[in-house]
């Protein structure tokens, strides 16, 4: 098995809350994250909204803001720790090795400047070229996403959703990073436009070779393109491994009503399940597992006692007292 291209071990993040009047409070957003991902393999982060995912891609490159900050951990990115980095030498790594297509990115364009421009610019910010081959990037990329070479000197109001999603994208794959961060990128977007934005970023990984990290609440999304699932819940990784493995073989009861929430073609009639109650605040964290006030098969030790990630099969873990067998259950 080749080694991975991005190795993330017990990340930890926390963000501190100012009150006008009241003491900081600290949010712990992240704890002991830990994932892997293979040269050219999609990975889905799902979960409900303040679970964490989007948290765990800033944090990745360093992009957290001014209130949050790392506390421990690692993200190596073939194999060097880039926590250890300077800002200066960060930067080597941002859009050159690694981007992101942040959430909401069909609002991010600059609307007085050209699309093309826009992508000019960050080729031109990270790379020594002449305007000649500049230009020619430019259009390379554009057509890569599927947008003619004649909407080049297009304002974005002149797009629509989906293409200035697709410019986004471009822009992204400016500088021919190898991993691409994708929070939410189909947010927004009607199912038609939602399809080929997906087909793209399929398209895009077979012609160029990418590692893709995708954040999205839509299970759908994820069984759709996705090698492994990593479901996160309260900061923390619930769960992990294979798409086959989540999707048919689920054992945290979280993931479990996660997929019985969600619609199922094949049996129309199926009544969809819920989730009691709410994510908790990272703030007022529950004792125990963090599920565990919403769980309906939680043991006593659930409340009492964090669970432990637990080896499965190769590749899938699960953080859950009720796949640690008799141990779990007499303690």
């Amino acid at each position: 098995m080749s080694e991975p291209l991005l190795s993330i071990r017990r990340l930890t993040a926390e963000f501190t809350l100012q009150q006008r009047g009241a003491p900081d409070r600290v949010a712990r957003a992240l704890e002991d994250v830990s994932f892997d991902m293979l040269p050219g393999q999609t990975v889905g982060l799902v979960g409900e909204s303040g679970c964490g995912k989007t948290t765990t891609l800033l944090a990745a490159m360093r992009l957290l803001p001014a209130n949050g900050r790392i506390t421990s951990g690692e993200v190596r990115y073939k194999g060097k720790d880039l926590l250890t980095l300077s800002e200066r030498e960060m930067r080597e790594y941002r859009w050159k090795e690694m981007s992101i297509v942040f959430q909401g990115a069909m609002n991010a364009l600059n609307p007085v400047m050209k699309v093309g421009d826009q992508i000019a610019e960050a080729i031109t910010l990270h790379h020594l070229m002449d305007r000649q081959q500049v230009e020619a990037r430019v259009i390379e990329l554009l057509e890569l996403v599927g947008i003619p070479r004649s909407r080049r000197d297009q304002y974005p109001h002149q797009y629509s959703g989906g293409m200035r999603q697709r410019a986004m994208i471009a822009m992204a794959l400016a500088c021919k990073p190898s991993l691409l961060f994708a929070d939410e990128p189909t947010t927004a977007l009607d199912v038609m436009i939602q399809a080929q934005v997906l087909e793209l970023l399929r398209h895009i990984q077979q012609t160029l070779g990418l590692a893709i990290v995708l954040v999205t609440h839509d299970l759908g999304v994820v069984a759709e393109v996705c090698d492994s699932v990593v479901v996160m819940y309260g900061g923390k990784v619930a769960e992990c491994g294979t798409a086959d493995q989540i999707y048919n073989h689920a054992q945290h009861p979280y993931t479990q009503r996660l997929l019985a929430s969600f619609p199922d073609l094949e049996r129309p009639g199926m009544q969809l399940a819920s989730i009691p109650g709410t994510p908790p605040r990272l703030t007022e964290l529950p004792s125990g597992c963090r599920f565990s006030p919403r769980c309906d098969v939680k043991l006593d030790l659930c409340m009492e006692v964090d669970p432990p990630a637990v080896k499965l099969e190769e590749g899938h873990v699960a953080a859950c007292h009720l796949r640690r067998g008799k141990e779990a259950r007499s303690a």
